[in-house]
């Protein structure tokens, strides 16, 4: 009777993976569970009854130990397989077809997603973000698997700057000692003051290009506003970092965003024989006034102002990419970006240079794709909240393109 009753059930187990009903079990694979975050992965879900719905889901958790999820359901093909790279999703967190649209798409359990921004959790001091994800029909999971995004490679360290040790404040990140010497960055943030995020300072680094993340006001040692900011300081880090082990000194380049563009070029135009290319996101095409009190000057050169006004590029010794969004609510950007590239071409500048110009794409044009961010915030030293415009749709596009060609253009370089 024992026997029969087992029988009899293991033939119904049989029967239900097997039903034209639906599947019990579905396979999904990523091509790589262990990546950069900034690469994309592979997703596909086999074994799945054809011409069926399917969830497939993304879980993360970010430092402040909020929960993220984003999720698309599609519907699959004649084999009862789906390939996130090619499946348009009938609904979700994102709408079109984008092998990465759960990463970036993912939402906060609560509150609005465009106003909050995820932040990869630390794991014993490394950036590591770790993802489930899932597959399931009618709520019921399927299958799982984790997919681990490091946003610092093996090898890559960061050593802190102070004024008192230094005469700069910031944070190098060397990368992997390999007996070469490489292009390095330069990397200026915005008007939140501070040293710039280390995310893109990490991944560039584990690209293989030493990356100095500069603060220039705001920070130990330095003016709290921005506010007659020498260009010499670049000037002194861009020698800094041409001194370091690993670092090519003849291609240094300065990549800024926002407010850190100015500086950029003024820097480059002023400093010739120390930088030698730019990454400009978010771009100013001219020198504006101090911030946050725009009651003064932003920066001096020889302790003398700098004159508000457009930015000469007559200087500029290196190639230039400048990003920008069509829909920026922070400044005009676009038509900055414009600009520069026409005063390069007056100039008859022999390097390569070139605008990236995205629809829909806000402010939110600096780092790297694959992370949700939102289109507002709250103004670290104003308290106020900036409508940066775009879309994450848009900025997306934005981040993709622009960390694309960034990755080229240090790539020339090498």
């Amino acid at each position: 009777m024992h026997r029969s009753l087992l029988t009899a059930l293991a033939c119904l187990t049989v029967v239900a993976g097997c039903s034209s009903s639906g599947s019990d079990y579905a396979v999904l694979t990523v091509d790589q569970a262990l990546t950069l975050a900034d690469q994309p992965v592979h997703l596909k879900v086999t074994g799945l009854h054809p011409n069926k719905p399917v969830t497939v889901g993304a879980d993360a958790v970010g430092r402040d130990a909020k929960k993220w999820h984003g999720e698309a359901t599609f519907t699959a093909d004649d084999h009862g397989s789906v390939e996130l790279d090619t499946a348009k999703p009938t609904s979700g967190s994102y709408q079109s077809v984008d092998g990465m649209g759960l990463f970036w798409s993912m939402d906060p359990a609560d509150g609005d997603p465009d106003a909050q921004t995820y932040n990869p959790p630390l794991d014993n001091g490394r950036l590591v973000e770790k993802l489930e994800i899932s597959a399931s029909r009618d709520g019921k999971r399927l299958a799982s698997t984790t997919v681990t995004r490091l946003w610092r490679s093996s090898g890559v360290t960061p050593t802190s700057l102070t004024m008192a040790k230094d005469k700069l404040t910031g944070v190098y990140v060397a990368t992997k000692a390999d007996g070469a010497k490489h292009p390095a960055v330069l990397w200026l943030g915005g008007s939140e003051g501070g040293t710039p995020s280390a995310l893109p300072a990490y991944l560039l680094a584990s690209h293989g290009y030493p990356v100095l993340a500069l603060a220039y006001f705001h920070a130990p040692g330095l003016p709290d506003d921005l506010r007659n900011v020498p260009l010499e300081y670049f000037a002194s880090a861009a020698r800094w970092l041409q001194r370091q082990p690993g670092v090519d000194p003849t291609h240094v380049i300065l990549m800024g965003g926002s407010y850190g563009t100015e500086a950029a070029l003024l820097a480059a135009d002023h400093f010739p024989t120390l930088i030698h290319g730019l990454v400009l996101l978010a771009p100013s095409a001219t020198a504006t006034a101090s911030f946050p009190e725009p009651d003064g000057s932003a920066w001096t050169y020889a302790g003398k102002p700098v004159a508000f006004g457009p930015i000469p590029v007559d200087g500029v010794n290196g190639p230039v990419l400048a990003v920008a969004g069509s829909a920026d609510l922070v400044w005009q950007s676009r038509s900055s970006a414009q600009r520069i590239m026409q005063a390069l071409d007056d100039a008859h500048d022999k390097f390569p240079h070139e605008a990236l110009l995205v629809d829909d794409a806000g402010h939110r044009v600096v780092g790297a794709p694959y992370l949700p961010q939102g289109t507002t915030e709250v103004h670290p030293a104003t308290g106020t909240t900036l409508q940066l415009g775009g879309s994450r749709l848009g900025d997306e596009s934005a981040l993709r393109q622009g960390w694309t060609k960034t990755l080229a253009l240090l790539g020339s370089l090498s």
